[in-house]
């Protein structure tokens, strides 16, 4: 069977600042992004069900951490002190990948312009 890569794409709202730029930083102070996560996986295409995986099944696995960050101050969230793009990229793999093991990529942007990508170690 063929091998591919789905994705979804996730919205949520949440303020931050970066607590270890240079002092009169701007991101120095509180501010907000309105980030678009995706979550790539994957996998074969299973021939009987014609998919890598269920979005709703995607969907599920999500939900809960968007509930953890969506209209919440991101350096109040245990592992997120340094709450810069890069960091919450490596939460969300980390939050992930136990339960959803076709996890391949995390992808976070906290606007059209800049953008992270994690695929793993």
């Amino acid at each position: 069977m063929p091998k591919m890569k789905i994705y979804k794409e996730f919205k949520f709202d949440s303020a931050h600042w970066l607590p270890h730029v240079p002092p009169g930083h701007k991101c120095a102070n509180m501010h907000g992004h309105t980030y678009i996560i995706e979550i790539q996986v994957e996998g074969e295409l299973d021939p009987q069900l014609g998919w890598v995986l269920d979005y709703a099944d995607l969907s599920k696995q999500v939900a809960p951490l968007i509930d953890q960050l969506d209209h919440k101050v991101l350096n109040e969230i245990e592992g997120l002190g340094n709450p810069t793009a890069e960091h919450l990229a490596l939460w969300l793999w980390n939050q992930l990948k136990q339960n959803l093991p076709q996890l391949s990529q995390v992808v976070v942007k906290e606007n059209p312009t800049n953008v992270c990508i994690y695929s793993g170690e």
